[in-house]
């Protein structure tokens, strides 16, 4: 479909669907008309009345065969005098009949027809009117609604069983039960489910089931038979109990083709016993195979988790170790190494001065040729070593006392820092929790975010449909935006204040 323009096979298509959806089956009553039967075994004709006419076609595969010997009818149960043809035998032009079967669109000629599953005279359909009135009857009453209808418990852990102690259908349901679910209790309710008080019993399993509030759900079965062998399920009785049903019901009455007003009661509709414990209970696999994945997934985010933890514990790490007091003392002892390196390279290069200047001394002393410079130069070495001799000692514990000073006002200086550092870091980290975004999550508020990871900071960028992930302190919640209410007062303050500016 493009543009919404339908093409007439996606037309018919959807026509079809919204038919056999609408009409799963119907009784319908009408004369035979244009009667054919072809070689391929089905027969075509036409139900007409004095304002409509149908188109019907019965295939060959749902029409039984006539038994030999047969006197009485499988569908209504009624016993006849002598052996009685197939409806397909008996079928003529101008018959009054009542035929059974579900609503589809033959596709080639565009038209809608009926495919009959089960065909008998008018005469013999009392039990399908009966059936009709009070399906028309029950549903003006609201029983069929599907507004009422409830949802059944996923994978149920106890299940109340109404049905026939001894048949096919519980044996067909409890065989499924025990390959299905993560197991569950059945605690069964026999009742009688053919015959004049098998409707009532089946009223009294109901409302025991009910009062005794042990269920999540009630599960109502029985096996296949005829319009008669089932009509203890088309009673009002019944349907009415299962339409007052404080549980959930869940109905699987007969084979895919019976519907009682039983099952259009119900919650829900299985096909058979057998399909009603697939719509309970999943397949144990499927169980399986969702805790292997919900455990990787648990796995993924736990590793994950530890990650980011590690992550973080080796930043944190890194930054204690740069303003740790070991490292200070350590940066402290390498420029204190530096200044006694430095002293001891100054002391050096002022003993060598002194060493050449006595040096020179003595050079001149011996070049001296008179006595006289010779007296006076000894006298000036005499008076220059003198002083040399009491100066030296002096220095030298004047550098020392100097260098105790400096290393006194490097250990304090050292010390002051490191209790500075120490300050601006917990100030730092103060800061730090104080900017942290989940602190005040923990106080009640919440952060939004858009499924883009964008903050929702106003009501001007939210709309409703729009998907959004709100953060909590223990985790995280996924919603979407049903309405949006901006607040008229601080709009208008807004308004205001862009006025005047």
């Amino acid at each position: 479909m493009r543009d919404g323009i339908l093409t007439v096979r996606e037309l018919t298509e959807l026509l079809r669907k919204s038919l056999e959806a609408r009409f799963p089956f119907v009784w319908v009553r009408g004369e035979v008309s244009n009667l054919s039967r072809p070689g391929s075994g089905h027969i075509y004709f036409s139900l007409k009345d004095q304002d409509a006419q149908l188109q019907c076609v019965w295939f060959r595969s749902q029409q039984r065969e006539p038994e030999q010997g047969r006197q009485f009818d499988p569908l209504t149960g009624e016993v006849f005098d002598k052996p009685r043809p197939a409806a397909q035998e008996l079928l003529s032009n101008g018959l009054d009949v009542l035929c059974a079967g579900r609503l589809s669109v033959y596709a080639p000629r565009g038209q809608y027809q009926l495919l009959i599953e089960l065909i008998q005279p008018a005469g013999l359909g009392l039990l399908a009117q009966a059936f009709e009135e009070r399906k028309r009857k029950l549903a003006g009453l609201g029983y069929f609604s599907r507004e009422r209808k409830r949802p059944l418990p996923r994978d149920p852990q106890r299940v109340a069983l109404i049905t026939s102690r001894t048949g096919a259908a519980i044996h067909d349901f409890l065989e499924l039960a025990q390959n299905r679910g993560s197991g569950a209790q059945i605690r069964l309710f026999p009742v009688l489910v053919q015959g004049e008080n098998a409707a009532p019993e089946i009223v009294r399993a109901l409302a025991e089931a009910n009062a005794q509030g042990w269920a999540q759900a009630i599960v109502l079965i029985r096996g296949g038979g005829s319009l008669e062998d089932l009509w203890a399920f088309n009673e009002e009785e019944v349907a009415a109990a299962v339409f007052q049903s404080r549980l959930p019901v869940l109905a699987g009455i007969g084979h895919e083709v019976d519907f009682t007003l039983a099952d259009m009661t119900a919650d829900l509709r299985a096909s058979t016993p057998s399909h009603a414990a697939q719509l309970l209970w999943p397949l144990r696999a499927e169980l399986w195979q969702r805790l292997d994945e919900a455990n990787a997934a648990l796995q993924r985010a736990v590793s994950q988790l530890v990650a980011r933890a590690e992550q973080k514990l080796k930043e944190n790490e890194n930054a204690l170790r740069w303003f740790s007091p070991g490292r200070h003392l350590t940066r402290l002892d390498e420029r204190l190494a530096g200044l006694c390196s430095h002293l001891q390279r100054a002391a050096a290069y002022w003993f060598n001065a002194k060493k050449q200047a006595w040096e020179h001394l003595e050079q001149c002393r011996r070049n001296s040729f008179t006595t006289e410079n010779l007296a006076m130069r000894n006298a000036r070495l005499e008076v220059l070593t003198s002083t040399l001799r009491a100066a030296l000692p002096r220095r030298i514990m004047d550098a020392e006392h100097g260098l105790a000073l400096a290393q006194n006002r490097l250990q304090t200086a050292s010390r002051n820092l490191l209790a500075g550092h120490e300050r601006r870091l917990e100030s730092l980290q103060l800061a730090l929790e104080a900017q942290n975004p989940l602190t005040p999550l923990r106080r009640g508020y919440a952060l939004v975010r858009t499924k883009q990871g964008d903050i929702l900071r106003s009501v001007r960028s939210a709309s409703p449909g729009l998907p959004i992930e709100v953060r909590l302190c223990d985790g995280r919640v996924d919603a979407v935006i049903s309405d949006v209410k901006p607040e008229k007062k601080k709009l208008s303050e807004q308004q205001d204040g862009s006025h005047e500016a």
